[in-house]
């Protein structure tokens, strides 16, 4: 089931008539349980044994942790979670590109390997929800959680259906302790979980699918160079996409779960006005970047141990994560893209560090040193350099988002070539009005984003009068009614 489908609003209205009558909180709790799993298995039931697995392994391998003492058996019980669930999410998500890759590398060895072709069906948020039991079974492990008692409580934590398939990925400090308590949404909360669900759908409908889709696909799928106004347009087109369509999932499940009277962690800040890739990834798939940082790059040592293993660190932690957003060699290129310029932007930051340090021993105290003598490394104080430098950030972006996107390493280098007009196709592909539309939808994606970059929704609201709220929420509601062709996947169900 997917948010963007009249299902999924008769759906809700029925969650939110059960959740509301008066019931016990248990009963009620286990309508959102049950309420989760016909939401999984409306795409495909039997994969909700999968969902089910890792929820029993995972919860009873942490009480068992929690009440082990010796390290070993502590390590070995971990062992079993780990196993298990990226083991399931190895086979069903790289069981083919891993049997793939092995054929070729046969093949340069000389050797004729020819396996079957593997039908495998990638279980829709199998990414997602494995990270969200590794987490809970990862912090019982270092202390920093206790164990739930409660099965209810936690399989709820785990398949609560608005983070469920495509985040916000939890953390079991999000969300374990809303169940412990009744939970019932006031009127405020469940007039903006209704409006918020409808800014998701407007981002997702109208804009992402609506407006951008149909330009990014047709370029992103040409076997030939293109233009270079309609290879921009075509990489404008999926950066706007792709951003509309995430957080427009995200905003979506912060809206549902809000109806419901549960708070969910924030995805998104705007990213498209960071300055600087690690500001980024404090914008974009927040939940996922911390995740990372968390449970990957600070056990490898994070900076603690100089600024060679800082930058390996970097480097491994983004090109898994590249690789977790699909098996394919173009992530893997799109996270050490991104790896390389946090390394290069880390790097510039500890010179520009050790330049100041430098500049500070040479002036005497009183002192100050003429241009001349000592020129002062390079900062990004006023209003348009910091812009200037958002946009630098932004184009390097496009530039990774085109092998997130690309099927092929052929398709992703004829776009960059065409893109910096090294190679160009002749004939135009795009309509006029259809670069048009990018170039608009850009434009005041990029001026929202710098404008509301030090700001979020909720303060912007009670800045604004409740006519103008409305006139806005009315208008996204029509807009939606009308652009609703089908109930398109949400992109990031993919991965």
């Amino acid at each position: 089931m997917v948010f963007n489908s009249y299902t999924f609003i008769v759906f809700l209205a029925i969650v939110l008539a059960l959740h509301n009558l008066p019931f016990s909180w248990k009963t009620k709790k286990i309508n959102l349980l049950l309420a989760s799993y016909l939401f999984y298995a409306l795409w495909n039931p039997p994969f909700i044994l999968l969902l089910w697995l890792s929820t029993v392994v995972d919860f009873y391998m942490a009480r068992l942790i929690s009440i082990e003492q010796r390290p070993l058996r502590r390590k070995l019980l971990l062992t079993v979670s780990l196993v298990l669930n990226l083991g399931m999410l190895s086979y069903f998500k790289y069981g083919g590109f891993l049997l793939e890759n092995f054929t070729a590398l046969l093949a340069a060895m000389g050797i004729v390997f020819q396996a079957a072709k593997p039908d495998i069906i990638l279980p829709v948020g199998i990414s997602f929800y494995t990270f969200v039991t590794l987490s809970y079974t990862l912090d019982v492990y270092r202390r920093k959680f206790a164990p739930e008692p409660s099965f209810l409580n936690f399989a709820l934590f785990v398949t609560f259906f608005p983070h469920l398939v495509a985040g916000p990925i939890v953390r079991p400090e999000d969300l374990i302790p809303q169940f412990k308590t009744p939970r019932r949404a006031t009127g405020e909360q469940l007039s903006w979980g209704l409006f918020l669900l409808s800014l998701g759908l407007f981002m997702k409908v109208t804009v992402a699918d609506g407006l951008l889709a149909e330009t990014a696909d047709m370029i992103f799928t040409l076997p030939f160079p293109v233009q270079t106004l309609d290879a921009w347009a075509g990489v404008l087109a999926f950066s706007g996409q792709i951003f509309c369509d995430f957080a427009g999932y995200s905003t979506c499940a912060i809206g549902v779960s809000l109806c419901l009277g549960f708070v969910l962690p924030d995805n998104f800040r705007f990213p498209y006005a960071a300055i600087g890739f690690s500001d980024f990834w404090r914008r974009w798939h927040i939940t996922l970047s911390t995740w990372l940082r968390d449970y990957l790059y600070v056990p490898l040592g994070g900076n603690r141990h100089g600024s060679v293993r800082t930058y390996v660190n970097l480097m491994i932690t983004m090109l898994l994560g590249g690789l977790w957003h699909g098996a394919s060699w173009t992530f893997v290129v799109w996270g050490a893209l991104h790896g390389l310029f946090l390394c290069i932007e880390r790097l510039g930051r500890d010179w520009s560090a050790s330049r100041r340090a430098k500049v500070a021993q040479l002036v005497p105290e009183g002192q100050v040193l003429s241009r001349a003598s000592v020129i002062p490394p390079i900062t990004f104080s006023s209003t348009f350099s910091k812009f200037g430098f958002a946009m630098l950030t932004l184009l390097l972006i496009n530039v990774t988002w085109v092998f997130f996107r690309a099927p092929t390493f052929n398709g992703a280098m004829l776009l960059l070539l065409s893109m910096f007009g090294i190679i160009s196709n002749g004939a135009a592909m795009l309509s006029t009005t259809s670069i048009l539309i990018v170039g608009l939808v850009t434009v005041v994606l990029i001026t929202c984003h710098w404008l509301m970059r030090d700001s979020s929704l909720v303060q912007l609201s009670k800045r604004l009068p409740w006519w103008v709220l409305s006139l806005g929420w009315c208008s996204m509601l029509i807009l939606v009614i009308l652009t609703q062709k089908s109930s398109g996947s949400f992109i990031y169900f993919q991965f």
